[in-house]
């Protein structure tokens, strides 16, 4: 019969659902023809692989060719399908076994050569192509991210006539092995260059230790972004499954997968002329944007109230669920978008406000009118709002290395995590309303402490939860089992600009 079927992965977000390759030859005039809901570039694999087949010394086919990529009402964009076609229709055609072809999932575009080229996507396909029970046959430039995946074996080739030799037993394929890692320094701006700020430092360890937002308010050249900058170097190391995840994110979006970065968390700070679909992902056919390529990782937005308003307001679900959905008329697409926002905004207009030199000449419309520009709603959903003053000179005069470096900080950071974890097997920024009433019960004077402080403040429901998750944070990095009144008190006062006018 005919007729060969191959395994490949179509791209769509994150995940990669399975294809089936179906090729069948028929009498009549020769022609290919791809059915399946393919893409341009997918339609134009007909003429690629039938150059690349010729240009291998093996003949193509002189009968009437069909190619149907099934499920059919699944999207298929790119030139991933290239090989599995091609291998599909020398199968059909009785040049290669068809036996062998059950046992493995193909990905690779093909140059008119012959030769393969890498493609996009490729690591959740390998992860999910171990879920299924089978091995991986990729484009050798797609070689280092594949290796990524242990728990599948992924063989790598520079060429179709090397895949037809495998597949016939009488060629060998090498395996995607990660090359040996370079002993190289990775070193993060140390918190040792800040002079003072001893409370916007403390909020940078709390922020760390339990995944919270957080946003700095001060006039210009105070340390802000100085601050932020220094957030990488205190967080607690990425697990392999954080990291693949991550790593999954930058493949889907053709960045490369740097094998000795891999495992370190993303810091991304895109500048505020971004717009709402480089932010959060989009277009045609939907990619990531800086919400989702933070994953796992740091989102600094610095000048907060000169993003357009409308960018910042589509950050407020993925605030709260972790995940961004980007609907279009013809497909949709789930990323992951779990991360860490950590913005910096001046007090006013001119930046001054409340500044010891009384530079500030705005008024109270104009300084009102400028803290609008970011909505209650989102700074509702920051947990740590913090004033960064301006440092007296004196302070800025001492001597490098009198202020507590950034491993010190931390070690108490990955402790507080590792307890985090083992009470709920999350971050508490994470815990859910059912595990904040489980791990951050209160005294009844603390319970009264903090039903004064919501109503005095005009705090939200949201607020009172955040509160009650920033002072369990506060209770791990104190090695308490229990919230004390000092730590509640202490996430109180991290309520800076969320409050009642």
């Amino acid at each position: 019969m005919s007729l060969a079927i191959v395994n490949s992965r179509a791209q769509d977000g994150v995940a990669a659902p399975p294809v089936t390759v179906e090729v069948h030859l028929s009498g009549g005039l020769p022609g290919t023809s791809i059915v399946g809901l393919p893409e341009t570039a997918v339609k134009e694999a007909r003429d690629r692989v039938r150059v690349a087949i010729q240009n291998a010394q093996l003949e193509y086919p002189a009968r009437r060719v069909t190619v149907s990529l099934a499920p059919a009402d699944l999207p298929k964009d790119g030139g991933r399908f290239d090989l599995p076609i091609a291998l599909g229709i020398l199968a059909a055609a009785g040049h290669i076994p068809k036996e062998p072809l059950a046992h493995y999932e193909f990905l690779g575009e093909l140059a008119l050569s012959g030769e393969l080229r890498g493609v996009t996507g490729v690591l959740p396909a390998v992860l999910k192509a171990a879920d299924a029970g089978r091995s991986v046959i990729v484009p050798q430039q797609n070689a280092a991210e594949a290796s990524l995946a242990s728990s599948t074996v992924t063989y790598t080739a520079n060429s179709l006539l090397e895949v037809c030799a495998f597949l016939r037993g009488v060629g060998r394929l090498p395996e995607a092995v990660a090359p040996p890692l370079q002993a190289i320094d990775i070193t993060f701006p140390d918190l040792l260059d800040v002079r003072g700020q001893a409370q916007a430092r403390r909020a940078l360890e709390v922020a760390a230790a339990g995944g919270h937002h957080l946003l700095f308010i001060g006039p210009p050249g105070t340390g802000k972004t100085m601050l932020a900058s220094r957030l990488p170097g205190i967080l607690s190391p990425m697990s392999e499954a954080e990291a693949l995840e991550t790593s999954a994110v930058r493949s889907i979006s053709g960045y490369g997968i740097d094998l000795h970065k891999w495992k370190m968390r993303p810091f991304r700070a895109p500048h505020h002329t971004a717009s709402a679909v480089a932010l959060v992902g989009g277009g045609a056919v939907p990619r990531p944007g800086e919400i989702s390529l933070a994953h796992n990782g740091v989102l600094f937005l610095d000048e907060l109230p000169e993003f357009e308003r409308r960018v910042l307001e589509v950050l407020r679900e993925p605030l709260e669920s972790g995940r961004i959905v980007i609907s279009r008329a013809a497909r949709q697409a789930e990323f992951p978008a779990n991360f860490q926002l950590v913005a910096a905004m001046n007090p006013c207009p001119c930046g001054y406000s409340g500044d010891p030199s009384g530079r500030c000449a705005c008024t109270p419309d104009q300084i009102l009118r400028y803290r609008a520009r970011v909505s209650g709603p989102l700074l509702d959903r920051i947990d740590l709002q913090v004033e960064v003053p301006r440092v007296p000179i004196a302070e800025l005069r001492q001597r490098a290395g009198t202020e507590e470096s950034s491993a010190s900080v931390l070690l108490r950071v990955i402790a507080a995590r590792e307890r985090q974890l083992a009470r709920a097997g999350m971050a508490n920024a994470q815990l859910g309303n059912r595990e904040v009433e489980r791990d951050c019960a209160l005294s009844a004077g603390d319970n009264t402490l903090l039903e004064r402080a919501v109503d005095k403040l005009g705090l939200s429901a949201r607020a009172y939860h955040r509160i009650l998750r920033v002072a369990r944070t506060i209770a791990d990095l104190d090695g308490s089992a229990h919230i004390h009144s000092a730590h509640l008190s202490e996430a109180i006062q991290y309520r800076r600009l969320d409050r009642r006018n």
